[in-house]
């Protein structure tokens, strides 16, 4: 049989993009090295009654327009809002958080009456960046190396949109997308505390510091997304992060879609410049009229297509481009909940994210062992316990927690992870959380501790980075994952890729799965009968 699409690796954008195309009457068959789908968005088993979201750990910008267009309610997906979080200071205090902003601006008042006034300034202001940048998310980028019709059409939507703005606006705009989140908040924040938890987004998954120029922008990409229509709203999968991924899969099968798992792709099949299938690790041969990858660029290109068959400009780029890995992560299986001395009695603080690093010094200082080649010795922790919140995921009364951690290096002191380092590093983090929840220890019943080393083994992230390359202003937008290369498309004929590597960027977000098929469906002009069905395409 010769599929109309054959698509390398079941993460959520590779199964985005098969749902769609399925649903437009193309055979799709979706191919996932792994025994199980999901790639970073996984449940996973691994301590008896547990379920581990062991990768992705919230979902937050996940398009509510594939929610919808795909039926993933229909199939099972039910997202959980968690309520607020805390941060933990070293003096025994803390700061909470809640998902009412009233109730945030009280909580500052605590801590620095200046600043509880400048959150409703700094409050509108990032939601006029997310109000600018939200519509560019569902859009294939344009080209300016190309300039054809489409292309200059676009450019001058962009034109129009940035123009529309003040002459202010558009100067502080730019000033944003550039600058370190550090500077921005200290634009409208003096309390370091505020200033620490406020940071978070900003480092989350990148190779940067919050001094570092450009994290301002991590900060506004992670506030893209919303749950139930509130913006920036963060919440669990019910049933691990793995309930996106399940629920995308029987889209697919419903739609006529296949899931061929247990063997990974060994290469793509060139035929004339143009790809014809896949030979997967097994000896099996696939055969499409088209190809799309899930993977990130620089696995795609180096590792599975020969070099004969790319322009030499183009592999130069993709070596080039930034993919390095900056996180870690511990998933825990607990006998009880624990305790934080810091937290009233009684709060619901615990049922959102809880962070120990509260001042972007500590952050900072964080970062620098990473650059020195090392994990951080005071790491950021992103502490979250979803079954205060779905207790579906664990035995009665028992608890899972998923820390993830900045900063492990994708490299330790120049070499290769060995066991003893990454055993090392989930000390480190282990011993944090004791300083801050004593007893901590005696409730733990497993560990998982991956480090970029798992990471890359398992799910495929080159160096670990969970977003396929780096958010930083030169490879967003036209710029990503290359110029020339931006919409989907690759140097050979029906090859094209849709993971995060892609325009718009990393998290769980399922906008690259789903306009990299609108490209497809573009091509094969089949695009309009789909518009009558989503008109978001």
């Amino acid at each position: 049989m010769i599929y109309d699409a054959v698509i390398i690796g079941a993460g959520h954008n590779g199964l985005v993009a098969g749902s769609y195309l399925a649903r437009a009457g193309m055979t799709v068959c979706v191919v996932e090295k792994n025994d199980w789908v999901g790639g970073a968005a996984v449940s996973r088993e691994l301590h008896p009654g547990f379920t581990y979201s062991n990768c992705s750990y919230v979902s937050s910008l996940f398009r509510p327009e594939i929610m919808r267009d795909l039926e993933l309610p229909r199939h099972g997906l039910q997202i959980l809002p968690f309520e607020g979080g805390a941060v933990l200071t070293e003096d025994g205090d803390y700061l909470g958080m809640h998902r009412d902003h009233d109730a945030n601006r009280r909580e500052f008042a605590r801590h620095s009456l200046r600043d509880s006034e400048a959150y409703d300034r700094y409050a509108r202001d990032v939601q006029r960046h997310c109000r600018f940048i939200r519509p560019m998310l569902m859009r294939t980028p344009p080209d300016p190396a190309r300039f054809r019709p489409r292309d200059v059409a676009e450019l001058a939507w962009l034109a129009r949109k940035m123009f529309e703005l003040p002459e202010a606006q558009i100067a502080e705009m730019i000033r944003f997308w550039t600058m370190s989140i550090s500077d921005y908040l200290d634009q409208y924040f003096e309390n370091p505390v505020i200033k620490a938890y406020l940071a978070v987004s900003a480092i989350i998954g990148t190779a940067l510091g919050p001094m570092s120029p450009g994290s301002a922008y991590v900060l506004l990409h992670h506030y893209m997304g919303d749950v139930d229509g509130n913006v920036g709203a963060w919440g669990f999968a019910r049933g691990g992060m793995g309930a996106v991924t399940k629920a995308l899969t029987a889209s697919l099968q419903a739609a006529g879609g296949e899931v061929r798992m247990g063997s990974g792709v060994d290469r793509v099949l060139v035929s004339n410049g143009r790809a014809t299938g896949v030979v997967l690790d097994n000896g099996d041969e696939i055969r499409g009229r088209r190809v799309i990858s899930n993977m990130d660029v620089k696995r795609t290109f180096l590792k599975h297509v020969e070099e004969k068959e790319l322009p030499g400009e183009f592999v130069d780029r993709v070596k080039k481009f930034k993919i390095r890995g900056s996180s870690g992560k511990l998933n825990i299986a607990l006998d009880s909940a624990p305790v934080f001395p810091a937290l009233p009695e009684g709060s619901t603080h615990i049922r959102g994210d809880l962070h120990f690093t509260d001042s972007i010094a500590r952050m900072e200082r964080a970062y620098d062992d990473w650059k020195s080649g090392t994990f951080s010795r005071d790491p950021f922790q992103d502490v979250m316990i979803p079954t205060m919140i779905d207790p579906t995921m664990t035995p009665p009364g028992k608890h899972f927690m998923s820390c993830f951690v900045q900063y492990a290096p994708p490299k330790i002191h120049g070499g290769e992870w060995t066991d003893a380092d990454r055993d090392a590093f989930g000390k480190t983090c282990l011993d944090q959380l004791e300083a801050y929840s004593p007893g901590f220890k005696d409730r733990v019943l497993h560990v998982e501790v991956r480090t970029p080393r798992e990471l890359e083994a398992e799910v495929g992230l080159t160096e670990g980075n969970i977003f396929q390359g780096e958010l930083t202003f030169d490879q967003l937008l036209f710029n990503r994952p290359v110029p020339g290369y931006a919409q989907y498309r690759s140097p050979v004929k029906d090859l094209w890729i849709c993971g995060s590597s892609t325009h718009p960027g990393g998290g769980v977000m399922g906008a690259p799965g789903r306009n990299a098929a609108a490209e497809i469906l573009r091509e094969a002009g089949q695009i309009k009968g789909m518009r009558d069905a989503y008109p978001v395409l």
